[in-house]
């Protein structure tokens, strides 16, 4: 399974880089200064850096699904139990992959322990997220008495920052890395960038229920954290798949290339919803109201709002409170 995903990844990961490359270069005139150098090769989206360390790190966890002409990977785990509950398709925030230290990775790896396979995501990066390529007009020059080490040490995040697979140590928050710059006008961006947001998330999340229906499990629920909440409500209500009756919204956020409002959404949904979030700001109190006020206008049968507390201090604790309550109330649902 590793060698066979880690050659899959790999040229996944070639044939994204593969565009970046330049022609052999014709031989430069002698009047040509010696100090310029070549564009820097664009670099890759954040989701497809993933890839191999996910493969290397969880090689029994790994699936390669398909969607369209995009292959993915994700993380697939069995329940540890003898009777499986059924199986929840977790969508991490813009920017998080399968694996974010928090809420993601707890939760995917918890839930098991309680009777229910988790299917973990790394969606596709949106706009704001793609790395910038190599400038169109100019190439990349050092600057006057810059040394070689010099340039090579602004390529190089902070400590502080993230890592180039996108993993965050348990303590540390998502920073903005080099990766996170908007794309001007004189740059580039990969060809996948070119297609719609919502389009390549949608065809993610077919192949995801595609993999979870090929586990002829009972139930199939979906669990989406920040920016993920709202793709998975905007999912619901555009598809209807009859086999997804139950949705978990961790602490929901509009993704901000979207200029809509999540509330309309999860009113006009059938399915069972649990509304998770933290009242630790005011903005998302009144977004959290909103969304009950307007559960309460269409008489959503089965729409519950839980507040949670922000354990800033003690990190441990609040992702066992979260998986607590999502645990409680995923068993309030399937009560006999």
């Amino acid at each position: 399974m590793l060698s066979r995903l880690s050659v899959s990844a790999l040229s996944l990961l070639l044939s994204l880089t593969a565009w970046g490359e330049d022609p052999a270069s014709a031989p430069q005139d002698e009047a040509a200064p010696p100090t310029s150098t070549a564009p820097r090769a664009p670099l890759l989206e954040r989701n497809v850096q993933t890839a191999l360390e996910l493969a290397r790190k969880y090689p029994q966890q790994v699936r390669e699904l398909q969607a369209g002409e995009e292959r993915f990977l994700a993380l697939h785990q069995l329940a540890n139990t003898a009777r499986t509950k059924g199986l929840i398709v977790i969508l991490p925030a813009d920017g998080e992959t399968a694996d974010w230290p928090r809420v993601v990775a707890p939760l995917r790896s918890r839930l098991p322990d309680n009777g229910w396979q988790t299917l973990s995501l790394s969606l596709p990066s949106p706009d704001h997220l793609l790395p910038a390529g190599p400038s169109a007009t100019t190439a990349d020059e050092p600057a006057d008495g810059a040394s070689a080490a010099d340039e090579a040490s602004t390529d190089e995040p902070p400590e502080d920052l993230p890592a180039a697979a996108g993993y965050l140590p348990e303590e540390t928050a998502a920073l903005p890395t080099e990766a996170d710059a908007p794309v001007t006008e004189n740059e580039t961006k990969p060809a996948a960038a070119s297609l719609d947001q919502a389009a390549r998330i949608t065809a993610h999340l077919e192949a995801a229920l595609a993999f979870a229906r090929m586990q002829q499990v009972d139930t199939i629920v979906l669990l989406g954290h920040g920016s993920g909440a709202y793709w998975a409500a905007r999912y619901l209500h555009e598809h209807t798949p009859q086999d997804v009756k139950h949705l978990i919204l961790l602490q929901a956020q509009v993704p901000e290339s979207e200029d809509a409002d999540m509330a309309p959404l999860l009113g006009e949904l059938k399915q069972a919803i649990g509304d998770f979030y933290y009242p630790d700001k005011p903005a998302t109190i009144e977004d959290a109201r909103e969304r009950l006020n307007v559960s309460r206008r269409q008489r959503h049968p089965a729409y519950q709002q839980i507040a949670l507390q922000a354990l800033p201090a003690d990190r441990r604790s609040e992702q066992e409170q979260l998986y607590r309550r999502v645990r409680g109330w995923l068993d309030r649902q399937f009560a006999p």
